[in-house]
């Protein structure tokens, strides 16, 4: 396929949605598929709700995707003349008119034809033709919709589907104060760009009859239509802020890998045979709008955080270690000032790499590698750090006192010794001596633990179960 060229265009009220990230993410794999070209537009005409904040945030979320663009940013508010030359050249030719009709004068008329049970309710077009228009009103533009037959679009997601244009209202272009429509400037928009193939959301499927009137209207052609289905949350309704976090910015915070929500936004609706993992050179290579599912896809928090703890598995310690680093800082366990040896950070990663499944999970979980106490779950304390277990304890820290060298071989010889002498089981042993250094019960190996947190704080840290041991 030559010559495609698609966009993303996001309205800035907002963070990049994970709906949203998910159309971004197909239009840029089918461009790049194709060797096509990908266009990122901002839709800031509702100047309301649009903010620079949230502009900013959406460029960012795509670049932490690693979704780069071909051309673009571009504004659609930088384009304002162009937009008013397109609205003139449909009032000249007489595809639009001016409309002086006030909102209260609209809503009465609606209210009027809700109580006698008309069907269709639209503009009743008063103002085409209008031979005397009030003076002192300022006017809205409002695009002329045929009135009979019937429009079709062949989506290659969804097949054809019909809307009878008589059902279609003719629609404001163009508001009182100057700024255009969301459906006109899209089709503008468009045409300018060069679009090939419009693919977004199915919540865009109602517009699109409108904007293929528009299309014609202006002697365009068609670009190709893909629509996908949307994304339900898991009581199957529509995502939203009530089923958990809804922006990528807000994963990226909890400290999921741009890798992973890009693998899981492919996912949702979109599948080659059984295969779980992509990288990103194989999404190129693999995606097909005719792999795009016709129905709904439900948003799995669960599979995510699954898919999450894969890629931080299979992610080289080095890079885990940088990407680790900023939420260090954020629980407040390192700074520039006690930035720890990279070596021993390393090693701290890495025995949590097969067990974390965040970013997020890193930092809470690595905590007491980095403090000098010890915060105790308090189930475990009771039933670890007592009178039962004291020999255990008492024993351990006086054969670390007497190691030589402090390895895990070394460590797990003194701990064979001591199961040994007491006729137990190492778990017996090892659970007391983790719930002394950890506060927990659940941890990485025992000697590793051991030799990360070195020999100095481990024996303070036995020490101080031991005081606990003998009062609990």
């Amino acid at each position: 396929m030559s010559n495609v060229r698609v966009r993303f265009a996001p309205s800035p009220t907002g963070y990049l949605h994970i709906g949203g990230a998910r159309t971004a993410l197909f239009n840029w794999l089918f461009a790049r598929h194709n060797k096509g070209t990908f266009i990122l537009r901002i839709e800031d005409t509702d100047r309301s709700r649009s903010t620079e904040d949230y502009i900013e945030a959406i460029i960012d979320g795509m670049r932490w995707l690693g979704l780069d663009w071909d051309e673009g940013p571009y504004r659609q508010t930088d384009r304002m003349e162009i937009y008013k030359g397109y609205v003139q050249r449909l009032l000249d030719e007489g595809k639009a008119y001016y409309c002086y009709c006030t909102p209260e004068e609209l809503e009465a008329r609606r209210q009027k034809a809700m109580k006698e049970g008309r069907g269709i309710i639209k503009y009743d077009r008063r103002c085409l033709g209008l031979k005397n228009p009030p003076a002192d009103r300022v006017p809205v533009v409002r695009f002329k919709m045929p009135e009979a037959g019937t429009t079709i679009i062949d989506d290659i997601i969804k097949g054809k589907v019909s809307y009878p244009n008589e059902q279609l209202d003719d629609l404001i272009i163009m508001r009182s104060d100057g700024t255009p429509t969301y459906n006109f400037v899209v089709v503008v928009d468009d045409v300018e760009m060069g679009i090939t193939h419009v693919i977004r959301g199915d919540d865009h499927l109602n517009n699109t009859p409108k904007q293929i009137h528009i299309y014609r209207a202006l002697d365009f052609e068609l670009p190709k239509f893909a629509h996908i289905p949307m994304i339900l949350g898991p009581d199957k309704t529509r995502l939203s802020k009530r089923h958990g976090a809804t922006s990528v910015q807000a994963y990226r915070e909890m400290g999921y890998l741009p890798e992973a929500m890009v693998n899981y936004l492919v996912r949702l609706g979109w599948s080659y045979g059984d295969q779980e993992i992509f990288t990103k050179e194989e999404l190129i290579e693999k995606f097909s709008l005719e792999g795009v599912a016709k129905t709904a896809a439900v948003f799995n928090p669960e599979k995510l955080l699954w898919l999450n703890s894969q890629y931080i598995m299979n992610t080289p310690t080095e890079r885990l270690v940088d990407l680790v680093v900023p939420f260090l800082r954020k629980e407040g366990l390192i700074t520039d000032e006690n930035m720890p040896d990279r070596a021993w950070l390393t090693k701290a990663v890495e025995s949590y790499k097969q067990r974390a499944k965040t970013l997020s999970e890193f930092a809470r979980s690595m905590r007491y590698y980095f403090t000098e106490d010890v915060q105790y779950d308090e189930k475990a304390k009771n039933k670890f750090l007592n009178e039962k277990y004291l020999p255990y304890l008492k024993d351990i820290k006086e054969g670390i006192e007497g190691l030589s060298e402090f390895t895990e071989d070394a460590l797990e010889r003194l701990f064979n010794e001591v199961v040994e002498r007491h006729q137990t089981k190492l778990r017996h042993v090892a659970q007391p001596v983790r719930v002394a250094l950890t506060g927990s019960t659940a941890s990485p190996g025992i000697f590793e633990v051991i030799e990360i947190i070195g020999k100095d704080r481990t024996l303070r840290r036995l020490q101080m179960a031991i005081e606990i041991a003998q009062n609990n």
